[in-house]
């Protein structure tokens, strides 16, 4: 069995997390975790989701990076090289629905990511803190409200991705993802000088301890680290597929896990303390981004530059989310039915843009990611982690990830990896059960 050819390999260690940390650094640290940390007990919700993160990172994304390099390929090829080494057939159909979630997401993201760049533009001229915010984003979240922006959204992704592995991902990663740290930290910052922003920070850690005793809030921190971590069966597994040999994927894999947990955090310290400092009610989901926080910059001193860091550094945090998912979809078309790099990317973005653009509105771009996030992707993530643990084995992907290692795996891990199948399997049944947990 040969491995696939791949089409191309991260340079560099802070390449490849930095890559890894730009799939999993999206909306849902920004505008849901805070939020979500507030609603559960504040502190007190962070102890069961730092134990998720740690659980899914360690034995969930560890383990799709080292299919990945194991195969040298994407789903539906590594799908297809486990079931080969059983005599079996069809891997490469049944990786359809992991890339299908994958594809879904990048669908229903690219109108968001356009939704940023028009607020981008709007905070540079100053007009999005003209006037209502409400009235503002309702022009613009209505069908067909925003294809200029939208269009060139998904062209910046795709020709990110044309430039390829090396010089298109690692050199954007390596350039975006600080700094979008570095503009959340200048605005966590000044959000701390702000009167009444004391509120904010009560919200978000002082503990409730009951809130331990509540199922919701265990099984809350379960989705938001499932989903936050951008474990699907699919993007994580093609950057994995890009990794030099010599890289400890276990490492790698806890350095994504911090700097995303970081960033959540950073996103929580830099928009709800400003939010109680100014008495706006701290909604989740999309009205927090594009209703609320021009709300805030509004009233805050030099909001106007505020406003321009911050949509700059969502958007920097959302197209690279979005260049995860469309890289493995367009490696789908390269590796499976022998496309072009270049003719594999425009046809993904062709779909992207050819499905999304008919999905402006908020009502529409919210009940199809609700579809997608609910019963597709959590779907395709369990199969590739029954694929992994189940089909392909302990005993390979030991090896694999003792690759770099000083200190091998111990004898826990296998126990632990069973257990990640099982909390994942529960992810999935309680998502359909609330109607949404990440």
């Amino acid at each position: 069995m040969s491995k696939q050819t791949k089409s191309g390999q991260f340079t560099s260690s802070v390449g490849f997390v930095l890559a890894a940390v730009g799939s999993a650094v999206g909306m849902g640290n920004i505008w849901l975790f805070p939020y979500r940390v507030g609603q559960y007990g504040g502190g007190a919700f962070l102890i069961p989701y730092f134990l998720f993160v740690a659980l899914f990172s360690y034995a969930g994304l560890s383990a799709e990076f080292a299919l990945g390099r194991l195969t040298g390929t994407g789903t539906s090829g590594s799908f297809d090289y486990i079931l080969k080494r059983r005599g079996l057939r069809g891997g490469s159909f049944i990786g359809i629905m992991p890339l299908a979630g994958v594809l879904g997401i990048a669908i229903g993201y690219s109108v968001v990511v356009g939704w940023v760049l028009r607020y981008c533009a709007g905070a540079i001229t100053g007009s999005v803190l003209q006037g209502d915010a409400q009235a503002y984003f309702d022009t613009l979240a209505v069908d067909f409200g925003s294809v200029p922006w939208h269009i060139i959204a998904v062209a910046l992704t795709a020709l990110i991705l044309i430039l390829g592995v090396e010089g298109g991902i690692e050199k954007i990663s390596k350039f975006m993802m600080p700094t979008f740290f570095v503009l959340f930290v200048i605005i966590a910052l000044r959000v701390f000088f702000l009167p009444g922003s004391a509120g904010g920070y009560a919200y978000l850690l002082k503990p409730d301890w009951s809130y331990l005793a509540n199922p919701k809030t265990w099984i809350y921190a379960m989705g938001q680290a499932f989903f936050s971590l951008s474990i699907n069966g699919a993007g994580m597994l093609i950057y994995g597929s890009y990794m030099r040999k010599n890289e400890d994927i276990i490492k790698h894999s806890g350095y994504t896990a911090i700097l995303d947990t970081i960033a959540a955090l950073l996103a929580g310290f830099a928009i709800l303390p400003a939010v109680f400092a100014f008495g706006i009610d701290p909604t989740s989901g999309p009205s927090l981004m594009f209703v609320t926080l021009p709300q805030v910059f509004q009233k805050m001193p030099a909001g106007q530059l505020f406003a321009i860091i911050f949509f700059i550094s969502v958007f920097f945090a959302g197209i690279t989310s979005l260049v995860n998912m469309m890289e493995a979809c367009s490696e789908a078309l390269s590796n499976r039915l022998h496309f072009s790099r270049t003719a594999a990317v425009v046809t993904i973005s062709v779909i992207v843009f050819g499905v999304s653009v008919f999905l402006e509105s908020l009502p529409k771009m919210g009940s199809w990611l609700d579809v997608v996030t609910i019963y597709i992707s959590p779907f395709g993530a369990v199969l590739c982690a029954v694929f992994i643990y189940f089909l392909l084995g302990i005993e390979p992907l030991r090896e694999e990830l003792n690759r770099g290692r000083l200190k091998p795996l111990g004898r826990s891990f296998p126990v632990i990896g069973y257990f990640y199948v099982l909390v994942s399997a529960v992810v999935v049944i309680c998502g359909i059960a609330m109607g949404g947990i990440g």
